[in-house]
């Protein structure tokens, strides 16, 4: 009896997109083949140069930082034929399995989203998948968050959750009042407080389905979050960090639970101030800042923002509002010789 062909719905999916770090050589390797094959190129902001090949349904864009974006139908194609065999010498795509066989083992990711932004609290997330999780989430493009457009996190998001045998626990204060009154105390250490979100979301996880170990993106020097987990008496259970740990595809995940959970966070707290939050702690933050100093009176920027960041000193003591939220004088910053 033959064999029924399979579906295009049951065919894996290829990639349509791929990054890859290239040295100087290896980029002027790359312009020379597309040069070659006169393929056309055009403009785009940053790079060293961008080609496309419309018969090909792809394009290469190179960037002055050294990273190169190929896009399109013809992305997977042209990794494995001219990527890796011509410009790298490196077979890779593919090969995660050979290369990353740890990546495969049931275990758990932790990262966490918010860290440096001054609006929205900060966010922890652990998640445990195993094998046929890991390979579906290959395919569908899940990657550190930060490589992901927050309109892609959302439904990655999605995917992650609704996979059978997953497990997602994310860690999120539910009002910023209460996240600035542990860190307003003295004392008080972001890096401590964020160990603890950790083990508390971690074991949470654990009690719904166990693995024998876990992976931790390195936010700290000092091992805070495995001594959390001593105090807690966790047992049987190894946690491993690593900087860089986005790279396993369980914490990549993590990262985007986290991510997503914080986009959501963010649009709720943009409803309230009327406009769209911005992220990090720049000059847009601290005009926003200065507006719900403005509109809502200097102690309503403890429910937008974290108070210990030395933006909400600046944008509160230039408002002339200290009287009204008191806040303490940050450290000079250090500065390297």
């Amino acid at each position: 009896m033959a064999k029924k062909k399979p579906s295009k719905d049951e065919e894996p999916k290829k990639l349509s997109s791929y990054t890859i770090k290239l040295d100087d050589a290896q980029m002027e390797k790359l312009r020379a083949y597309c040069e070659r094959r006169l393929w056309l190129s055009f403009e785009v902001a940053y790079s060293r140069f961008a080609y496309k090949a419309d018969h090909l349904k792809l394009n290469v864009t190179a960037y002055t930082s050294g990273k190169v974006v190929i896009a399109g139908k013809g992305t997977e194609d042209f990794v494995r034929d001219v990527i890796e065999p011509e410009i790298t010498g490196a077979a890779k795509l593919g090969y995660d399995e050979v290369l990353h066989p740890d990546w495969f083992e049931p275990h758990a990711g932790l990262d966490e989203s918010g860290k440096g932004d001054f609006f929205g609290p900060v966010i922890t997330a652990t998640v445990i998948a195993d094998k046929a999780a890991i390979e579906s989430w290959i395919k569908e493009g899940v990657r550190d968050s930060k490589k992901v457009a927050d309109t892609k996190i959302v439904k990655l998001d999605e995917i992650i959750r609704k996979t059978p045998g997953v497990v997602v626990e994310v860690f999120a204060w539910e009002y910023m009042t209460k996240y600035n009154e542990l860190m307003m105390r003295p004392r008080a250490n972001l890096n401590l407080l964020l160990a603890w979100q950790h083990a508390r979301g971690l074991i949470a996880a654990l009690a719904k389905k166990k693995v024998p170990w876990g992976l931790l993106d390195q936010f700290s020097e000092q091992p805070l979050v495995q001594r959390e987990l001593k105090k807690k008496n966790l047992k049987g259970f190894e946690l491993r960090m690593r900087t860089k740990a986005e790279e396993d595809p369980v914490v990549a995940a993590a990262s985007i639970c986290a991510r997503a959970e914080y986009v959501r966070q963010m649009q709720k707290l943009s409803k309230r101030f009327g406009a769209k939050l911005q992220k990090g702690a720049g000059p847009l933050v601290k005009k926003q800042a200065t507006e719900i100093i403005e509109r809502f009176g200097a102690r309503a920027l403890g429910e937008f923002g974290k108070l210990h960041f030395r933006t909400a000193y600046e944008v509160v003591s230039a408002a002339g509002k200290l009287n009204e939220l008191s806040l303490p004088v940050p450290k000079d910053k250090f500065v390297r010789e």
